[in-house]
């Protein structure tokens, strides 16, 4: 491409240089050529180091890993991503990394990878884009529709000039609802700690003592980097499946609503063909959904849907790969499940698939404890490790592919729902429960501490009160038990609605007019980003990706070849943002002197 000739150059602020923002400047490059000639500042807006951002920063414990296989992770974008713009290859992690595919990174290590890709995708941009860092946090953005943008950043007295505003502000922390309010003011009052939810990794945990019973809600991901660091990070170590303790560490009594952790990563590969997704959930009931007059709920029109997509991935893949555990030949079967309503599936399940070992039963799933009790503390420990044990023989044990089948369109749903935008928080705990677990080795560690009784589980349904100077827990799972303690910490990230972010940014925003939907998530144009007002117009000049608006994808980085649903909205951006700087909507005010950059 030609230098332009000199004049005005166009100025694009993002806020978050992290894996979000960091995809965005790749799609930016990629686009380019195609769509955009002249000069542009591109400032990125983030006290973290661009690339890896706050949660891959490259400072943080090196115990700490992905859940991820390092074949799995790639943040480029393939022919399986629905987008406009080109497809511009590059490594995945282990590639990159040169490590074993199988591999379960630390996050240093992907932050490293990640910082690369933000140096791979400045490179890719024309010769007349220059991009500054900031190493500040942006507080607000100012500007009427038709004008130029002017985006403040915390201690500075001059503005950023922005023709246009892209806010990719990743995971954000929140101030406590009441309920944690309430416990933390209990525990100030009886000389007791409460840790609300927060990163673990950002966590002070010098608190918890050695040797004393700590309450902890949440069996997720931030309950693993607890138990970790708590663990091996005050000196413990593993001999073989034997965990040795350092003396150091409290004891964790842990439970959640479901009482279980998350199934373990699946520890196979596929082989065979693919079940053909999207099948009974794509495109065309999306877009019917989106067309009703009177909206959708969730429970009654997308569920049905995407619980018939789900046993579709699985039977296809029991019938195919595993034809002698059914009794009737596919085809056959999969045209009378694609005719059958609910409770017709049922009935034409049982009687293709004699063991119901090998039927889709997702409401066991989401709550395996639902009906279960036991007589004692002692029955609970021994019942749950038999459960963290025989997930983990299945997760690894091909012969259970149909759940590998699951996986795969699971991906393909979340890649609709999506579209739908907001559909409140159960189906995303879900999708991690079944889809986002730990890695195998991690719930080996958590049975080794659990034999070691530095590890003691509570059970589902757990309730935790605060009265008589303690935390008390009860859960359903053992009726009438309770564990005291004089410490509670909430292992779970916290819930940022536009009201209670701690980002400045995000809550002036919405005080000045954007939307929000009713579980506080910046509403957005689900075609390419653009922050939608409380009477759903588009702000010509403001956009937002990410997990803070109802159009949060999975994840910013994702599997290869499973289409990318945060690359695809990348893209989409990316062509929006170049095609308003070739042609403004409107005129843009004369340039402002540009802010100092504060890092490079």
């Amino acid at each position: 491409m030609t230098r332009p000739a000199p004049g005005p150059r166009a100025s694009l602020v993002v806020v978050g240089a992290g894996p979000r923002g960091t995809g965005l400047l790749e799609r930016i490059a990629a686009n380019a050529p195609e769509l955009y000639d002249g000069g542009l500042d591109i400032h990125l807006v983030d006290p973290h180091p661009p690339g890896a951002g706050r949660v891959w920063r490259t400072r943080q414990s090196p115990l700490l890993w992905m859940n991820s296989h390092a074949e799995d992770v790639t943040m480029f974008t393939d022919d399986t991503v629905e987008m406009a713009g080109p497809v511009r290859p590059g490594p995945t992690l282990h590639e990159w990394a040169a490590l074993d595919g199988r591999t379960f990174a630390d996050r240093r290590t992907q932050g490293t990878y990640l910082r690369w890709v933000y140096r791979h995708a400045v490179a890719g941009l024309p010769p007349a884009a220059v991009v500054h860092h900031h190493a500040r946090r942006a507080v607000r953005v100012e500007g009427a529709r038709g004008e130029r943008q002017r985006v403040w950043l915390e201690g500075s007295d001059t503005p950023l000039p922005a023709d246009l505003v892209v806010l990719t502000l990743g995971h954000l922390d929140a101030d406590p609802d009441r309920e944690q309010r309430e416990l933390s003011a209990y525990a100030r009052a009886h000389g007791l700690v409460h840790l609300p939810p927060d990163f673990t990794a950002d966590s002070d945990l010098s608190a918890l003592r050695p040797g004393e019973p700590v309450l902890v809600r949440g069996l997720g991901l931030a309950f693993v980097d607890l138990m970790v660091l708590l663990t091996e990070g005050r000196g413990g170590r593993y001999d073989g499946d034997t965990y040795l303790p350092s003396g150091r560490e409290p004891v964790l009594y842990v439970g959640s609503r479901r009482g279980v952790p998350y199934h373990a990563k699946i520890g196979y590969d596929w082989t065979g063909d693919r079940p053909p997704l999207p099948r009974f959930f794509g495109p065309a009931e999306t877009e019917a959904l989106l067309a009703r007059p009177d909206g959708f709920d969730f429970r009654r029109d997308v569920w049905p849907l995407v619980e018939k997509e789900l046993g579709f991935a699985h039977y296809h893949r029991l019938f195919t790969a595993h034809p002698e555990r059914v009794r009737t030949d596919r085809a056959g079967f999969e045209t009378r499940y694609a005719a059958a309503g609910p409770n017709e599936r049922a009935a034409l399940v049982a009687a293709a698939v004699p063991d119901p070992a090998d039927r889709l039963d997702l409401a066991a799933l989401d709550r395996p404890l639902h009906a279960v009790r036991y007589g004692s503390d002692a029955e609970l420990q021994a019942g749950l490790r038999q459960y963290v044990e025989a997930d983990l023989r299945r997760r690894h044990d091909p012969a259970h592919s149909p759940d590998l089948a699951v996986f795969l369109a699971l991906l393909s749903v979340y890649g609709q729902l999506v579209r739908l935008g907001d559909v409140g928080g159960w189906w995303h705990g879900f999708f991690s429960l079944l889809a986002s677990g730990p890695p195998g080795p991690r719930l080996r560690q958590l049975l080794a501490l659990s034999r070691a009784g530095v590890v003691r589980f509570l059970g589902a349904g757990t309730t935790v009160t605060a009265q008589d100077g303690v935390f008390r827990a009860t859960s359903t799972t053992v009726p009438g038990a309770a564990v005291e303690a004089r410490a509670l910490v909430e292992a779970r990230l916290p819930h940022p609605t536009v009201e209670r972010a701690r980002d400045p940014l995000l809550r002036a925003l919405h005080a000045d007019g954007a939307g929000a939907t009713p579980d506080g998530l910046l509403t957005v144009d689900r075609t390419d980003g653009r922050v939608l007002d409380r009477d759903g117009r588009p702000h010509p000049r403001r956009f937002a990706l990410g997990p803070h608006t109802d159009a949060r994808g999975s994840g910013a980085f994702t599997r290869p070849r499973t289409g990318g649903v945060a690359f695809r909205q990348n893209d989409a951006t990316a062509r929006a943002v170049l095609n308003f700087l070739r042609a403004p909507e409107g005129p843009a005010a004369p340039p402002r002197p540009l802010l100092e950059e504060s890092a490079r």
